[in-house]
């Protein structure tokens, strides 16, 4: 049993946490809604102290919410199939399709040519083509795709320190550039398709979020760039040219850029074409497995989809639907209403300081999850703009920059072994608070408009 020592304690630790959420809860809600913020607080403990695989709590709602009559099983588990999913499904596959015809070194080649080989011009490269590629693909597996680069780049271990976070917050910064780049995107166009909203289009999406990321993007290079030396870094050329499979791949994400274009609703000037985005994408995705293509197999590369992440998925969209079937959001949004009385802009920031340092410390798919149905609520019941609010409760979640709890790319950073926990404190709050009034200042000034 001593093997399992470990493991056991965290499981406790989430058991223990639970019960004190349970308990504190019962004293403003009722049995059942205390008992959801009970589970969902031993959920985000086992997510965030991984002491169960993370597919495995991730599939603890469909028991647990039926067990504690919470929601049905029926309603738990049909959230697992979200069309919201599949689009994210698709884009999983033209990742592995990137990542096995290597097309992604190619890309980071080039765009590495790009720059001028000072720390301040390498410092740029690798945020702007960790951000450009973590908006396709998730940031976990651009920031592990880059960091050997960035690494190698240079002996000195101050710059590699730089480089390494430069890579880590690039891929954080984005993901926020597309619908699929991560995980709080989904779940929020997810909610607003739950409720009949009107989704943001793909190309809508890049429109209004790219201003944040080149913002983010320049901030970060300035930062990370200061007290270094502008010298020189001898850096060998690439003189790789591309192959059949990787032309396939470039064809297939060149046309299937063509077609979001072409569908993308763009208001008043055109309607787009009113396919589904989840078909595209998923269908782009299969035809990696069909000729001409022949790129994926199934047998080899289906086993690389990230099916956990599916199933965090569906634990987020349950623990919504959760929430607002037992009353939850209203409740909580009740409470909340006694500060909407403040100027719009006041409560923005609130949610955005609120968001963005809680987490820091926990699963932001699991938080986003939680905190969407609450803000909706309080927007709708305030008479504000729902979208807006929810939108920067969104981005901000994606946005942790201190801890490397706080999301993969932070984590990968620090197994480098040059990066310590001090440099990204110190580095990563300044970003936290950065990042809280670029956002809140376009969503204020552009989003707004816009939606």
């Amino acid at each position: 049993m001593s093997e399992y020592k470990d493991q056991f304690l965290k499981i406790g630790v989430g058991i223990i946490f639970g019960l004190i959420a349970y308990m504190l809860a019962s004293l403003i809600f009722n049995t059942t809604q205390a008992m959801l913020l009970g589970l969902i607080t031993l959920l985000v403990v086992l997510w965030t102290n991984e002491a169960l695989p993370l597919g495995v709590v991730s599939l603890l709602p469909i028991v647990l919410f039926p067990m504690f009559d919470i929601i049905d099983t029926k309603a738990t588990a049909i959230n697992y199939a979200n069309p919201i999913i599949y689009l994210f499904l698709g884009g999983f596959m033209l990742a592995i399709g990137v990542e096995k015809t290597k097309l992604h070194i190619y890309i980071a080649d080039k765009m590495l040519d790009i720059f001028p080989s000072t720390p301040r011009g390498m410092i740029f490269s690798f945020a702007l083509t960790a951000g450009l590629l973590s908006s396709i693909l998730s940031n976990t597996t651009t920031t592990l795709l880059l960091i050997s680069i960035a690494l190698f780049i240079t002996e000195d271990v101050k710059l590699k320190m730089r480089f390494a976070l430069a890579v880590a917050y690039g891929a954080s910064i984005g993901g926020i550039l597309t619908p699929i780049g991560t995980a709080p995107n989904m779940i929020l166009l997810g909610i607003m398709q739950e409720h009949n909203l009107e989704t943001i289009a793909f190309f809508q999406w890049i429109w209004m979020t790219l201003p944040l990321v080149l913002i983010m993007l320049t901030s970060v290079t300035f930062l990370l760039s200061l007290g270094l030396e502008k010298k020189q870094i001898p850096r060998e050329q690439s003189s790789h040219t591309l192959d059949k499979k990787q032309k396939k791949v470039l064809f297939l994400l060149a046309s299937l850029g063509i077609l979001l274009l072409i569908n993308a609703q763009i208001k008043p000037y055109w309607s787009g074409l009113g396919l589904n985005e989840s078909g595209i994408l998923l269908s782009f995705g299969l035809l990696l497995f069909m000729p001409p293509f022949n790129i994926l197999e199934w047998k080899s590369d289906n086993i690389k989809i990230p099916y956990e992440i599916i199933f965090l998925f569906g634990a987020g969209f349950s623990i919504a639907i959760a929430f607002e079937t037992i009353g939850l959001a209203d409740e909580v949004a009740s409470y909340l209403l006694s500060i909407t009385h403040l100027p719009p802009i006041i409560l923005l920031f609130s949610v955005a300081f609120l968001i963005t340092f809680t987490t820091e410390i926990t699963s932001n798919t699991a938080l986003t999850s939680i905190m969407l149905p609450v803000i909706y609520s309080v927007a709708q019941q305030a008479g504000i703009n729902m979208t807006l609010f929810m939108m920067v409760a969104a981005i901000c979640a994606s946005y942790a920059f201190m801890l490397p709890i706080a999301t993969p790319p932070n984590a990968i950073a620090m197994s480098s072994g040059v990066v310590h926990v001090k440099d990204m404190i110190r580095y990563g709050v300044v970003l936290n608070l950065l990042g809280i009034f670029f956002i809140v200042m376009i969503g204020e000034y552009f989003w707004r408009i816009v939606l």
